[in-house]
């Protein structure tokens, strides 16, 4: 009698624990196929707006993810079955030889990904299988929910009321301990592409990077050991996630949400665990804030679907003052606006794939608010960039910013000069980030477009030469 086979469709789930469509592709089929395809769409594509889909921080973080699943794989006696092109050609390929009955995965649910979803399993219909969808990336499922997501609240505050009082968060699925059944199937294996393969150089950490993210399960499970057991730093969270300097300022977490090498769940749990075994304060349950803003932006998503993306969001209005002026985005991707503390944190992302939220919301309020410029051009550019990307967050984060989204206070504005001197009092962040300032004292490090020719010569720093001009005059925020 032939061996029953099924598929695992790895995605955004690149983990073992709490993953719902592997276990339930153990339960359902005596020997399981686990699959991840780098769709080449994804990995050598382009934005609308000509960015890169997936830049090398991102790409890095990627491979270093599959690679690391792999290991897990073959720790318990399978593999993973690794192709580059499109999913929906390459799976059907595979399902088609191997004669599988079902493909798991876990379901997304913005455009691109609904729509390779969708073309994979019409043509699984086409040879009698089909795909057997799961839940994978949030806190809460929407049948959970106390309303229908159409009726979700578009603000967050109504929705973390509702959801918090009457929603308990479901426990983490335990990974698989026992070993798979030998992978039997006559399927070739495949090679883990390199950034090379993308079109990118090799990822050099950058020295002056506070945290060097590194992609996998097995890094996302270290990393909540470190943040919570080993350092304690859970514990003042609500006091650090501002900051802008050190390794632990923030959990770093949603790298490893974002590609699926932590479940929410399972982070809501240790946290739980944290709580009952050291300490429960403001910080604890601010780290459970988090993860309930990503199922915000998530459900938005479901909700709004592709207004999130749209230059009007999800209030559907338009400023007619946004322009796609590509000369002022080019100076502000490079971090050449003469504005510190926007130009130090457009550094960082370029160099390192990351920034702080505190940093994302500066910069993106500063290229809209302040320079006018379309936010989609800066969505897209995150997009290409983050090392955390995820559609709904991004897009929603951004949608907020711009005032088309789901903020409650109208003309939402941050007074860049307020919040530099505010999250970076000495202007250390800076310094590391723009050298070329560090001769300044504290009172002009986030001010060097006041300096006088005078002190332009005894500070040996000359403006338009050693560092732009500003583009937008501090004084702006006096």
């Amino acid at each position: 009698m032939k061996k029953q086979r099924v598929i695992v469709w790895f995605r955004q789930d690149l983990r073992l624990h709490d993953n719902e469509s592997l276990i339930h592709a153990l339960k359902s089929g005596v020997e399981v196929v686990p699959i991840f395809i780098f769709d080449d769409r994804v990995f050598k594509g382009k934005t609308k707006f000509g960015f890169k889909k997936t830049d090398r921080h991102r790409a890095q973080f990627i491979i270093e993810s599959v690679e690391d699943l792999r290991k897990s794989l073959e720790k318990l006696g399978s593999d993973l079955v690794v192709r580059v092109g499109k999913p929906e050609e390459e799976i059907f390929k595979i399902a088609q030889k191997i004669k599988s009955s079902w493909v798991f995965c876990n379901r997304e649910r913005t455009q691109e990904e609904v729509t390779v979803q969708d073309a994979l399993e019409k043509r699984l219909w086409s040879i009698g299988q089909e795909i057997i969808f799961s839940r994978g990336k949030m806190l809460y499922y929407t049948g959970d929910l106390p309303f229908p997501v159409p009726h979700c609240p578009d603000t967050f505050s109504s929705f973390r009321k509702e959801v918090e009082r009457f929603v308990k968060v479901r426990e983490p699925l335990a990974p698989p301990k026992e070993q798979f059944e030998p992978l039997t199937c006559e399927v070739e294996i495949g090679e883990i592409p390199t950034l090379q393969d993308f079109g990118h150089e090799q990822k050099e950490i950058d020295e002056r990077s506070s945290f060097s993210l590194k992609g996998g399960e097995t890094a996302a499970l270290q990393r909540i050991e470190d943040y919570f057991w080993n350092s304690n730093a859970i514990a003042c969270y609500k006091e650090t996630r501002n900051e802008l300097l050190g390794e632990n300022y923030s959990s770093k977490f949603s790298a490893w949400l974002a590609q699926g090498c932590l479940s929410p769940k399972l982070v809501f749990c240790e946290l739980q665990k944290y709580e009952a075994e050291r300490t429960k304060n403001d910080s604890t349950y601010w780290m459970f804030f988090e993860l309930m803003w990503r199922d915000f932006f998530r459900f938005m998503g479901k909700k709004h679907e592709n207004k999130i993306f749209q230059k009007g969001g999800t209030k559907e209005e338009i400023d007619s003052s946004w322009e796609n002026d590509e000369a002022l985005l080019q100076l502000w991707i490079e971090g050449r606006t003469g504005v510190p503390f926007i130009d130090a944190n457009m550094r960082e992302l370029a160099a390192t794939g990351f920034m702080s939220n505190r940093g994302r919301q500066n910069v993106a309020s500063f290229l809209v608010k302040d320079l006018k410029v379309n936010w989609q051009m800066g969505a897209e550019y995150f997009e290409s960039m983050l090392i955390d990307y995820d559609p709904c967050s991004n897009w929603g984060n951004w949608n907020y910013i711009a005032g088309v989204g789901s903020d409650p206070r109208e003309n939402r504005y941050f007074n860049i000069l307020s919040q530099a001197r505010r999250y970076d009092p000495g202007g250390e962040y800076v310094k590391n980030w723009l050298p070329e300032l560090s001769v300044l004292p504290v009172e002009k490090i986030h001010r060097p477009d006041i300096l006088s020719d005078d002190e332009q010569h005894d500070f040996h720093l000359k403006l338009g030469l050693d560092y732009p001009k500003a583009m937008i005059s501090t004084e702006r925020w006096i």
